[in-house]
């Protein structure tokens, strides 16, 4: 099976080609350098001439505050760049698969939403990736829409690597502690969508490592994990102002990854453990 992979500089595409290479697909990732999604004649020309037998939409703009102001070319690449890639995957008969995320939703209440909730988002970020995903639904037949959460991989930065840089010089850090949420591995996210996208278990999913908490929980357990003496003083939202507002609900229920036949993720705590083998790893 032949796969290309957008956004392959980021933490998920990375680990997506990555692992899809072990198990011997024919992988091929692409960054903002090698294809502009946000250029129709280039998506379609690429597409084209790789053939290939699905795409896996990991590329993004996720730069959430600065979204608020610099609204042009976000909307270009979550939205325009998801609707020339879903043509070009038509035109190829490729399987497309569109990443997208807990912000898609407006955070409120402390129930897990469901994939049939209604997304409602609150930022501009949100809202382009909310449109990114009708733009999906009404230009294919079949598609898998894959809404993720508060990922860490090995490739990119994320918030554990800032709770560990920040471990270096800080003895203490305010976190806040009124969003919450479910950490995810982009390893065993990619071990996920490559199962997925080899089936007809088409619609949408959510995906997250299992379990909720804060992200002053989240920075507790890394400093535990790490065994770094860090003190997390837990804030709340409005003691941290940013420039787009964060749902404090994202926690997503993955029922339907279960009725569907699919493999759970790990744990958060789990997987974070295991990240933090592998960062050290890598570190050496």
């Amino acid at each position: 099976m032949k796969i290309l992979v957008t956004g392959y500089t980021g933490q998920l595409g990375y680990d997506v080609v990555r692992k899809g290479l072990d198990h011997g697909f024919d992988m091929i990732g692409v960054g903002s350098n090698d294809l502009d999604v946000t250029d129709e004649q280039s998506v379609n020309q690429y597409v084209s001439e790789i053939n290939p037998d699905a795409i896996i939409h990991c590329a993004a703009y996720t730069a959430v505050d600065r979204a608020e102001d610099d609204k042009e070319n976000c909307w270009n690449v979550n939205v325009n760049g998801t609707k020339y890639l879903a043509n070009a995957a038509k035109e190829s008969n490729a399987k497309f698969m569109y990443i997208s995320t807990d912000y898609v939703f407006d955070g409120l209440g402390e129930v897990p939403f469901v994939e049939t909730d209604t997304p409602n988002p609150v930022g501009y970020y949100g809202h382009t990736k909310f449109e990114g995903e009708k733009v999906t639904q009404s230009l294919l037949s079949e598609w898998f829409i894959v809404r993720i959460s508060w990922v860490f991989g090995l490739n990119g930065n994320n918030f554990v690597k800032t709770m560990l840089r920040l471990a270096e010089t800080r003895e203490e850090l305010n976190v806040v502690c009124d969003q919450v949420g479910s950490p995810t591995n982009t390893y065993d996210l990619s071990r996920l969508l490559l199962d997925m996208i080899q089936t007809d278990q088409y619609g949408i999913y959510h995906a997250t490592n299992e379990g909720f908490c804060s992200w002053s929980e989240f920075a507790e357990e890394t400093f535990l994990l790490a065994d770094k003496k860090v003190k997390v003083n837990p804030i709340t939202t409005e003691q941290y102002p940013t420039r787009a507002i964060r749902p404090k609900n994202s926690r997503m229920s993955k029922q339907k990854l279960i009725d569907n036949g699919f493999m759970p993720l790990p744990s958060w705590q789990d997987s974070l453990k295991q990240y933090l083998k592998a960062l050290k790893h890598e570190v050496k």
